[in-house]
């Protein structure tokens, strides 16, 4: 069969609001920050809202469908796509550009011993010491390595890599709020029958404890891909079409597979609606099973997919004593970041 996104043709973005409700009861928890816990806030009216799952969580939780972490590789439909495979030295799978927090700029990847694709990098990317990123040239580099890094973006912050200037943004971001939402206390005792009375702070005792979740009338996930963005790289036709159809993979098996985002929040998806543009109906998650493997087929001539592995040691190329430049901790930027 052949995916038709003709409707996608001269739209810059692609809206999706997918409606949610707890799979049982009616009661979930959302995701929570340091020091705040739950975002709650008010809407423009003033109705009660709640973020149940930041656009950094979603990133996270979308690349996961798309991992087989038995097999150590892509689902059996997204095979054959690039990807950056971390070992310790005995060849013992350690991480991936897929599941790390920063993807390509994981310190796995870049920090250790092991300059494989640091040295690719600088070798494909050298005439961008200076000037303008050239972004076009930026996409198809990393395509290369991680195709992931396209859709989910990429902060390069390494001073030896174009001064630390080599960032994409997201193509393809999402979020899950609640409106109308109330808090449901309540909580619990963690018991201990041999000494009640025992030292807490050594995990003996009966320990009382409190637990906040949330109800609400309505639950949404919303996504977003920006199509002018993947048009503005200047990629051959294939590789688009491919880029779209694996976003769309993306939020179908997300919404199939990945709405179990807690153990006190089990959510089930009860309806698909396209904001934008009108017209364009989602493909089916089996029709994308379907469809992707020959459009990766296609696409690899243009898009030189390639597995790289990369043997990390333990060791760092920073010098003793200091925080290697563009490490996780150095990285300003939010597109990666993990938050449970």
């Amino acid at each position: 069969m052949s995916l038709n996104l003709s409707a996608l043709n001269n739209a810059p973005r692609l809206l999706l609001r997918a409606k949610l409700r707890p799979l049982q009861g009616t009661r979930f928890q959302p995701t929570g920050f340091p020091e705040i816990g739950a975002a709650q806030y008010e809407g423009p009216d003033g109705t009660p809202m709640l973020l149940v799952e930041s656009a950094q969580s979603m990133a996270n939780r979308m690349e996961a469908v798309c991992w087989d972490k038995v097999a150590d590789d892509w689902v059996r439909p997204l095979k054959g796509l690039s990807v950056i495979k971390v070992t310790d030295k005995d060849g013992k799978p350690l991480t991936n550009s897929v599941q790390e927090a920063h993807r390509i700029n994981s310190p796995y990847i870049l920090e250790g011993q092991d300059r494989t694709v640091f040295d690719i990098l600088k070798a494909g990317l050298a005439d961008m010491e200076e000037g303008l990123v050239d972004l076009r040239k930026l996409a198809r580099t990393l395509m290369a390595l991680d195709i992931n890094a396209l859709l989910h973006g990429v902060f390069l912050a390494k001073k030896e890599l174009a001064g630390g200037r080599l960032r994409l943004p997201r193509a393809l971001s999402a979020f899950i709020e609640a409106s109308n939402s109330k808090v449901a206390a309540s909580g619990g005792v963690k018991n201990n029958s041999v000494n009640p009375s025992g030292d807490t702070s050594k995990g003996f005792g009966n320990v009382p404890f409190s637990r906040d979740e949330f109800v609400s009338s309505e639950i949404f996930a919303y996504f977003n891909l920006d199509l002018a963005q993947l048009r503005g790289y200047g990629l051959p036709e294939s590789v688009y079409t491919l880029l779209v159809a694996l976003a769309l993979y993306k939020i179908r098996a997300f919404l199939e597979y990945g709405l179990r985002l807690r153990t006190a929040c089990d959510l089930e998806c009860d309806g698909i609606e396209i904001q934008r543009p009108t017209g364009f109906e989602l493909p089916a998650l089996a029709d994308l099973e379907q469809v992707l493997p020959g459009l990766i087929s296609v696409a690899k001539p243009d898009a030189r997919f390639e597995v790289t592995t990369v043997v990390y040691t333990g060791g760092s190329r920073a010098k003793k004593g200091k925080k290697a430049r563009g490490s996780a901790d150095d990285d300003s930027s939010d597109n990666e970041d993990k938050e449970d």
